[in-house]
C-alpha cells in the first residue's frame, strides 16, 4: 500500500468526500484505513455490566485505500505517490506533482 499510518489523506470519494485526516491504523491485508475523523457509523450497543454504557456509540470506521489521497508535505496539494530508488539503494515515496521525497 502507498499510503501508510501517520500520514494526512484527502478523502476523494463517498460521504465524506473533502474532508481531511491524519491515517491512524493501517490494514494491507484488507486495503483499507481507519482515518481520523471520517466515516463515521452507529452501533447499537447493549450495557455489558458496569462496563459498558447502552445506547448508540458513534466511531470511526475502516475506509477503503481507493477512496483515499495522500496529501503531500511539501506543496500541501493531493497528490499521486511514485517509488523510486535513492544512491545508497534505499527505496522511497515521491510525490508526482512536486517530485519531492515523502519518507
Amino acid at each position: 500500500m502507498k499510503i501508510r499510518k501517520n500520514d494526512t489523506v484527502l478523502v476523494i470519494a463517498g460521504k465524506d468526500r473533502g474532508k481531511k485526516g491524519k491515517v491512524r491504523l493501517a490494514s494491507p491485508k484488507d486495503e483499507r484505513l481507519l482515518v481520523d475523523g471520517v466515516n463515521f457509523i452507529k452501533r447499537h450497543a447493549r450495557a455489558t455490566g458496569q462496563v459498558r454504557q447502552a445506547g448508540i456509540i458513534e466511531r470511526e470506521a475502516p475506509i477503503h485505500v481507493s477512496n483515499l489521497m495522500l496529501v503531500c508535505n511539501k506543496c500541501n496539494r493531493p497528490t499521486r505517490i511514485g517509488f523510486r530508488f535513492l544512491e545508497d539503494g534505499k527505496k522511497v515515496r515521491f510525490c508526482k506533482s512536486c517530485r519531492e521525497v515523502i519518507d
